[in-house]
């Protein structure tokens, strides 16, 4: 691996749950509130959940990488901590060059703007001059098929059109790292599909992709590597088809 796009070391990420529990040692008072159907009294308690545990990876630049796990396994965390949209609560991450994230619908483009002004604030939050911008603009625009609607603040676009609009704005900015999570799947077959062909011709460039897919067949088609998370660790993290025939393995024996 000649360069590193992104690293951590013991990567862990907590977050503090509020749970309300009933008390287990209860009064003479509160036994005769509960046989009368009176509320019980509750506590609140707070529960630390590990959504990244432990977590050691390198990944070099120009390499196109597929997370998948289960729900809950950490992978959409791991993405908001590279694309640093949250922090680490223990270890460190280490990124090297401009990042260009698709996490949902609806994040990081804003509402009120319309779509020409948030192609530019998108280019500025990555550092770009007005002019980089300008030089990527038309292929922006072809690429996601909103033209009509450039001067119409985004709150009114369609999810569908919001995605296109975003991913093709992350896709053709000047960004060496694109993370995508899930969201490409809100679209259509035939944006899909366009979509992984642009992924594709980026890590082609040079450019490194992350992307989450619970699509086993997707990840096949783009990724050369396939990490595999569970409860915040890694399982496995190796060649797709390794990791994949692994992941789909234990997946017939939980059913």
């Amino acid at each position: 691996m000649d360069q590193i796009a992104l690293r951590t070391k013991n990567l862990g990420k907590s977050y503090r749950i509020d749970l309300i529990q009933e008390a287990h040692h209860r009064s003479l008072r509160e036994d005769l509130m509960k046989l009368l159907g009176r509320k019980q009294p509750k506590s609140l308690i707070q529960e630390e959940f590990w959504a990244l545990n432990g977590l050691d990876l390198e990944i070099g630049a120009g390499e196109s990488v597929g997370l998948i796990g289960p729900n809950g396994s950490g992978k959409s965390t791991l993405l908001k901590i590279f694309s640093r949209v949250t922090w680490p609560t223990v270890g460190e991450v280490e990124v090297f060059g401009r990042v260009g994230a698709l996490l949902e619908v609806g994040t990081g483009f804003h509402a009120d703007l319309t779509g020409r002004e948030n192609i530019f604030l998108a280019g500025a939050i990555l550092g770009m001059k007005r002019r980089e911008v300008v030089r990527h603009f038309d292929e922006i625009i072809a690429f996601s098929g909103v033209e009509k609607f450039l001067d119409i603040p985004v709150k009114r676009y369609s999810s569908g059109m919001f995605l296109r609009l975003a991913f093709s704005v992350m896709a053709h900015l000047n960004s060496e790292i694109l993370i995508v999570d899930e969201v490409i799947a809100v679209g259509d077959a035939s944006f899909q599909q366009s979509c992984l062909e642009k992924m594709k011709e980026i890590v082609k460039e040079g450019r490194t992709v992350i992307f989450v897919s619970h699509e086993l067949a997707k990840l096949r088609e783009l990724s050369d590597r396939v990490i595999w998370l569970e409860e915040g660790k890694c399982v496995l993290d190796g060649h797709p088809d390794e990791v994949l025939a692994k992941y789909e393995s234990s997946q017939l024996v939980e059913v």
